[in-house]
């Protein structure tokens, strides 16, 4: 449970970098932002087939329209969503909506993987989930204060990133669920493959994409440089890095985290995605965090280490009917 806790961890540092993309490239469009990610994630996939083959030689078709669903899910159509919320509303609406994410996974990951993992007790589960829940909120209210203040608000605008910002939690919360079940009933394939996999899977889907957004914007923004905007040098590195690191080696952390945990703990784990965006929301920013949010984060950690602490009881067998 301890290895598996340490790679929910470090899928979480990775993963929260994809918070700062759409800042860096705020001039650039989120679905060309979501499809660059996923272009590079695929590209970089390519080289590490090799080092993959034989497990990726045991996945049958079933296997590939999973990970072409996976991808096509949890990636492409989350970071859309993702990245069109925050250059919408700004960072702190969808870290809000987003953040709750932890919580909506554990409660559906208990209710509907109980047969197969255990049931967390919801008795000892709530005070973990409480907590969190407390956390994000006290982490973002400072936040929201001062989006209140803005007299430059743009109210629909704003409304727009909240519909996207949720759009990303249902893709968020149906991506973990059924990439752990094909994780769980397949113990003896490599979580590296499936990585590997789901970015091969995710290839000719971000190729095309790009190339059908490219030619879009030729016609609705001439002005808009092609076919790597105006800023390509960083455009091109932060896609390789978040490809590379957020993609691929957070996709394999995670694999490797949901076959060792409970899909109801390692939901809850998602919370790492959320320290790790405000630590470098904070550090992007320069600003010191305010007390209410030290203590938030505090809340989420404590949080954690609880449900770490829980264990799964198996559900009694049902007698069968007369």
């Amino acid at each position: 449970m301890l290895i598996g806790i340490a790679y929910a961890l470090a899928a979480g540092l990775m993963w929260g970098l994809v918070f700062l993309l759409p800042l860096l490239l705020h001039d650039y469009p989120p679905l060309l932002l979501s499809v660059g990610r996923y272009l590079a994630f695929g590209l970089i996939a390519l080289p590490l087939a090799w080092f993959d083959r034989r497990g990726l030689r045991k996945l049958a078709r079933a296997d590939w329209i999973e990970a072409l669903k996976l991808s096509a899910v949890g990636n492409l159509l989350y970071f859309l969503c993702l990245a069109s919320a925050i250059q919408r509303a700004g960072g702190p609406l969808p870290t809000v909506i987003i953040g709750t994410l932890p919580v909506v996974i554990a409660i559906a990951a208990n209710l509907r993987n109980g047969a197969r993992d255990g049931r967390l007790p919801w008795g000892r589960l709530a005070p973990s989930l409480l907590a969190i829940a407390a956390g994000i909120a006290c982490v973002n209210r400072m936040e929201l204060h001062a989006l209140r203040q803005d007299a430059n608000a743009n109210l629909p605008r704003y409304l727009s990133g909240a519909l996207f910002a949720l759009g990303a939690v249902a893709c968020w919360t149906w991506y973990p669920l059924r990439n752990a079940d094909w994780l769980r009933n397949h113990p003896d394939r490599s979580p590296r493959a499936w990585a590997t996999a789901q970015g091969l899977a995710v290839l000719p889907l971000s190729l095309l994409g790009y190339g059908l957004v490219t030619l879009g914007m030729h016609f609705t923004e001439p002005a808009f440089p092609l076919a790597l905007g105006p800023r390509p040098t960083l455009f091109v590195g932060l896609m390789i890095a978040t490809g590379l690191l957020a993609s691929w080696l957070g996709t394999l952390c995670w694999n490797e985290a949901s076959q060792r945990l409970p899909t109801a703990l390692a939901g809850q784990l998602i919370v790492f995605e959320t320290l790790a965006a405000l630590v470098y929301a904070f550090i992007f920013r320069g600003a010191w965090p305010a007390p209410l949010a030290l203590f938030g984060i505090g809340l989420l950690c404590a949080g954690v280490l609880w449900a770490a602490r829980i264990k799964p009881r198996p559900l009694a067998a049902r007698e069968p009917t007369p």
